[in-house]
């Protein structure tokens, strides 16, 4: 074991196996099967939505929440500062770096992984773009609706001194919100078009915030109001630099909802229910919705019952099935004798994931044709495969003429998961087949030790020495148990 193994903490990885996620990523294709329009926005709660949860986030207690929660928190705080490093090394990271530096704002908090000092709203919006444009963090209900919450938090925490349990436990507030959003309904995405990255996860973190700045219960409410009217995000921006542009705002916007919503900007407080024009009537209209989800806020945690699912490959998470079917595959065939690669998916991810070869490296991440040829040339798409180069080169180009994307009558209208199935047929005829109900990182088959561990120094070390990139494992590792972030602030910029 290297030294930087025997700093890990190895419970971390119980949070590997006992996650559940449903992806929401890809390009576009066919459209999912709609119901005839309907209005389903279930009657009024007996109790505002907004009251129960200001209770939860002024009033959650982390000792009541079992060990497994913050060791949870702990690996989503290793996972997203890990891709939120390499991810400020892409291009789109680096336009909205200059555009925040042209702003001039004041030099108060620093930017992960760039040599930047601006405000927390800037800093969050960099942080939000850089920690989901490689499209490698971390996935749960409905795709990545917690991916703003860590980059909001971040900033905020040393703007005002809080201690890393503090951010440990907004984190954690949070991502339960988040989760009875997505349960409420659980159509935003597949069938309503929104990315739930925006649609969720901007009124998420503005409540991880709101517990941060302690705001008092009666202020939640108006937050929650002016969160609900910042969020929004279309599905249709999804292989483009908008899509990781919508955490990013995500993260900027919660920001703003607390801090006016704590100085007496107001909101109605019935704006999430409201049976008119309220958040659930707009995003959800024709598809599922249902408050239950609700009344379980400080009773029953997501984070332990379904936790999340860090990502083996930066690219959209609907795929990661056919990659994983793919690499079985592959010892079993010699990709010069191949005629033909077929992709079955779900009648989703068919929604998601794009049939033509990438024109840019955003684009590379959601085509089926490149994924599965350069799988099957190469090996597993680390970060490697999602650089200029490898989009260029001509032996991925010519096998992914021969791939085609289908949607398997088996599986096609199955939303919980992202089953495949990889058919290949030779030369000579013969056809040999992998399928893959849950992919890698799922509780069914969790990431090892060794990978977990290569994804933090291969994605950290893009942007901080090898040195920097240990100090901050090893922080991040024991981080509810740091006194102050201050050490961290010292090694997350090159």
């Amino acid at each position: 074991m290297t030294a930087h193994e025997n700093l890990f903490d190895r419970r971390l990885f119980l949070a590997a196996s006992g996650t559940l996620a449903l992806a929401g990523q890809g390009a576009r294709a066919q459209e999912p099967k709609r119901d005839s329009p309907r209005d389903s926005t279930p009657a009024a709660p007996t109790r505002p939505l907004s009251d129960t949860i200001a209770e939860f986030v002024v009033g959650f207690d982390p000792a009541s929440l079992p060990p497994i929660g913050i060791e949870r928190a702990r690996l989503a705080f290793i996972d997203t500062l890990a891709v939120m490093l390499a991810g400020s090394r892409e291009e789109g990271a680096g336009i909205v770096r200059e555009m925040v530096r042209q702003e001039g704002a004041a030099a108060q908090v620093c930017v992960i992984g760039q040599r930047l000092r601006t405000s927390p709203q800037l800093a969050a919006l960099a942080n939000g773009v850089a920690a989901h444009i490689m499209d490698y963090d971390m996935s749960s209900l409905l795709g990545q609706p917690t991916a703003p919450i860590i980059p909001a938090l971040l900033p905020l925490a040393e703007s005002t001194g809080a201690t890393p349990a503090e951010a440990v436990t907004a984190f954690i507030v949070g991502f339960e919100v988040c989760l009875k959003f997505a349960r409420a309904a659980p159509e935003q995405s597949s069938l309503g078009g929104w990315h739930a990255v925006s649609s969720i996860g901007t009124i998420g973190a503005a409540m991880a915030c709101a517990r941060l700045l302690r705001v008092r219960r009666e202020q939640v409410a108006d937050i929650l109001g002016i969160a609900a009217s910042l969020s929004g995000g279309l599905s249709a921006n999804f292989g483009t630099m908008t899509k990781p542009l919508h955490s990013g705002a995500s993260a900027r916007n919660a920001i703003l909802a607390v801090s006016l919503g704590r100085s007496g900007f107001t909101a109605n407080a019935a704006a999430l229910e409201h049976p008119i024009s309220g958040y659930f009537r707009a995003f959800n209209r024709g598809t599922k919705v249902s408050f239950d989800p609700f009344s379980e806020l400080g009773g029953r945690y997501d984070i332990v019952e379904r936790g999340f699912k860090p990502k083996r490959y930066p690219c959209g998470g609907l795929g990661h099935t056919a990659i994983d079917a793919t690499l079985e595959l592959r010892n079993e065939i010699n990709v010069a004798d191949v005629t033909a690669i077929k992709a079955g998916i779900t009648r989703y991810a068919a929604s998601r994931i794009g049939a033509k070869y990438p024109t840019s490296i955003e684009s590379a991440k959601f085509s089926m044709p490149y994924l599965a040829a350069y799988t099957a040339l190469y090996g597993p798409p680390m970060l490697a495969a999602f650089e200029p180069a490898a989009i260029a080169d001509e032996s991925t180009k010519a096998l992914a003429h021969k791939v085609s994307v289908a949607v398997d009558p088996q599986f096609a209208d199955v939303l919980n998961e992202s089953p495949a199935r990889v058919v290949v047929t030779l030369g000579d005829g013969r056809r040999v087949e992998r399928t893959r109900y849950y992919a890698s990182g799922t509780p069914q088959a969790p990431l090892t030790t060794e990978q977990v561990e290569e994804k933090f120094f291969s994605c950290a070390q893009r942007a901080v020495d090898k040195g920097a990139a240990a100090r901050i494992f090893a922080f991040l590792n024991r981080l509810d148990r740091e006194p102050s972030f201050d050490p961290l602030w010292a090694s997350i910029t090159p």
